[in-house]
């Protein structure tokens, strides 16, 4: 499933390519993807204008001027695609009816899997394709963003408001293991599978380490705390810089694949050697909670 890196990856694309356009149509080839559609949800699109793209944990939320919001979470597969009037015009678009995508030459899958698209006025169209279906779109007002069923749970973003102090106040209490722990949505947001393991390889954590023991008695963030998650910032904020991370179906906006893949210190690399330059250990693979957990038990205490 597409992480934090890869969702803010998407967020730039289409804040680039939507914010400001109208939209002229928009067409709906399901009923739902994950949950149903809301009935009215194409009516309340078609005629706004795009205002701003946000990120909320792994959710794309589209401002419109009439201060709807549109949201959209990938799943595990879903992907923008955004065309140009040129390759509109080439591919006359016009000629294709509610049920047909004439985009499969850009999307994939001969377009089966190309469940909405997005008309604009500048003759630009954004299609939405998805093959396992597990994606979410929604519609509501601002105002109800704060009791958003998929939204209210949500932890702080660890790049506003979320520190050391923070971390330890929300764990203090914890028992579990502090992988699990990152994973936890209520904790921080947008720290995915990928991107703990390679925090906590970093930090020099084991990532079945107890929550509670990386703060102090006097409620207080330890050393341990403290470089995890300044860790946490450094490897979301490198795969940001390089697109995410290219793993099963995931592609930028224009098609492009992250490259942190490369960057793996751990992830995926059972039985490969510790890449730390003091460390001779070996790379192991334990499960956690049905997840794959990636680290190196020599260095990681």
């Amino acid at each position: 499933m597409p992480e934090l890196p890869e969702v803010e990856t998407v967020r730039s694309g289409l804040e680039q390519a939507w914010v400001g356009r109208r939209i002229e149509r928009v067409i709906l080839r399901r009923t739902d993807l994950r949950f149903p559609f809301p009935s009215d949800m194409a009516d309340r699109l078609t005629g706004q204008v795009v205002v701003a793209v946000r990120r909320r944990a792994k959710y794309l939320l589209i401002d419109l001027e009439d201060g709807c919001v549109f949201l959209s979470h990938l799943g595990m597969s879903g992907r923008y695609t955004l065309v140009t009037p040129d390759e509109v015009t080439r591919l006359n678009p016009k000629s294709a009816g509610v049920q047909a995508s004439l985009f499969g030459e850009l999307t994939g899958f001969q377009g089966r899997h190309d469940h909405m698209e997005f008309r604009f006025d500048d003759g630009s169209v954004s299609v939405y394709t998805d093959p396992r279906r597990f994606g979410v779109a929604d519609v509501f007002e601002r105002a109800e963003e704060p009791i958003q069923a998929l939204l209210e749970h949500l932890g702080p973003e660890p790049f506003e408001g979320w520190d050391a102090t923070v971390a330890a106040e929300r764990i203090k209490g914890k028992r579990s293991a502090i992988k699990i722990t990152l994973l936890d949505q209520r904790f921080v947001v947008g720290v995915g599978n990928i991107y703990a393991c390679e925090a906590l390889h970093r930090s020099g954590i084991a990532p079945t380490t107890p929550s509670n023991t990386l703060v102090k008695s006097n409620g207080k963030p330890t050393k341990r705390l403290v470089r995890l998650v300044d860790e946490v910032k450094a490897v979301l904020k490198a795969a940001i810089a390089v697109g995410g991370s290219t793993l099963n179906d995931f592609a930028a906006v224009d098609g492009t694949l992250g490259y942190f893949g490369h960057h793996f210190q751990v992830y995926d690399r059972e039985d490969g050697p510790c890449l730390k330059a003091d460390c001779s250990g070996t790379i192991e693979r334990i499960v956690q909670s049905n997840r794959s957990t990636f680290l190196c038990p020599r260095c990681q205490k």
